[in-house]
């Protein structure tokens, strides 16, 4: 009997095809096996590039930013004059997200992880050196960078672990109803927290429409920037 042959795989392969499995099976699914029986190859095939599964995490969220970085190539940069940062941000933040979703659990997956090349670098030169073309000191240009981006992960982490949740201590109960995202039914919360209305009011702002909560809360922050970062009344 000739022994099959398994195919030369590099990590590009391996984490593509683990980004489109963690689709179907979720993070906490996700596993060296399963992509190893995806790619129709043995487990110790993949341990020659992964030691465990952090190493692929950090392979999965460089890919991620490697397909980021090549949306953000097409963005300006910003100039010395008529630089519109808020907008610049905005794009730039509403294309993190957009990236992040995806992916079921995109954003965990890209959260807390280590990029294992420098495909990072240019976009984020690009956008350093549009903040400090704002006006922005380098030092005051990169905790604005930081406060946005972490704002937006964190955002899409809370924003997808609550679409599907089968239920919980928080409000969820079930499939959706009486409005909110999946796995919130409102009305039920709403219910169970009579005796506290604004914890009631809060649900219905913070469990319905993502997208414009979203927006809400970049405003906010690109506000709270200007005038803390950049300086009070700065464009």
């Amino acid at each position: 009997m000739v022994p099959r042959k398994s195919p030369k795989l590099d990590k590009k392969q391996v984490a593509e095809t683990a980004l489109r499995l963690l689709n179907d099976v979720g993070l906490e699914g996700l596993s060296l096996r399963a992509i190893a029986k995806e790619l129709d190859v043995q487990a110790p095939a993949l341990y020659w590039h992964f030691k465990n599964k952090q190493d692929l995490l950090d392979e999965m969220a460089t890919e991620m930013m490697r397909r980021m970085a090549a949306d953000w190539a097409g963005m300006s940069s910003g100039g010395d004059e008529g630089a519109d940062w808020q907008e610049a941000l905005r794009a730039r933040l509403r294309g993190l997200r957009g990236h992040l979703l995806r992916y079921r659990d995109g954003a965990k997956v890209y959260s807390g992880t280590h990029f294992t090349d420098l495909s990072f670098a240019e976009p984020m030169e690009g956008n350093l050196r549009m903040l400090t073309a704002a006006g922005f000191t380098p030092a005051r240009a990169a905790r604005a960078w930081f406060t946005a981006y972490t704002y937006t992960i964190g955002y899409v982490i809370e924003e997808q672990a609550m679409g599907g949740r089968p239920g919980g201590a928080d409000g969820a109960g079930g499939a959706q109803g009486a409005g909110g995202v999946e796995g919130y039914d409102l009305a039920a919360r709403a219910e169970r927290l009579a005796a506290y209305p604004l914890a009631v009011e809060a649900g219905w702002e913070m469990f319905q429409d993502q997208e414009r909560g979203f927006e809400v809360g970049l405003e906010a922050v690109l506000a709270g920037i200007a005038v803390t970062l950049r300086g009070s009344g700065a464009s």
